[in-house]
């Protein structure tokens, strides 16, 4: 085997990307990167989820759906969330017949959120009553 020029040169080469190698894993530790902090994600409120159920059901039953026929327990309510969806759909029905049932279903949504924001999520008469999830 030779010593010519191109085996000193494949020497240098090869010792200078062993130094980089080295270099690279012998260097200053880095600092960590900052942690971009979110938002651990919460529960929803008592109301929202009386608001999200109640207004859901309503709106199904004011539409007809085949799933509106469920009793309270079925649809995750609880005595109390089922009383407030009585009166809602109540109302509901009387606001489709004057305006039309957009008008009945936007309707629901308000006052779903309104009567359970009122009664601080309409919990408490239901003994068995677990949010849903």
């Amino acid at each position: 085997m030779g010593t010519g020029p191109h085996t000193h040169a494949g020497y240098a080469a090869c010792a200078l990307l062993a130094a980089l190698v080295v270099a690279g894993c012998t260097g200053p530790p880095q600092a960590p990167r900052p942690a971009t902090s979110s938002p651990a994600p919460q529960s929803p409120s008592a109301e929202e989820t009386c608001t999200k159920l109640v207004s859901y059901w309503a709106k199904e039953t004011l539409k007809g759906s085949k799933w509106s026929g469920l009793d309270w327990e079925q649809k995750g309510l609880s005595n109390e969330q089922y009383a407030l969806h009585e009166e809602i759909i109540a109302a509901g029905r009387v606001e489709a017949k004057r305006h039309g049932r957009a008008a009945g279903l936007r309707l629901a949504d308000r006052l779903a959120r309104q009567k359970c924001a009122a009664r601080n999520g309409a919990t408490g008469s239901s003994e068995n009553w677990r949010p849903p999830g």
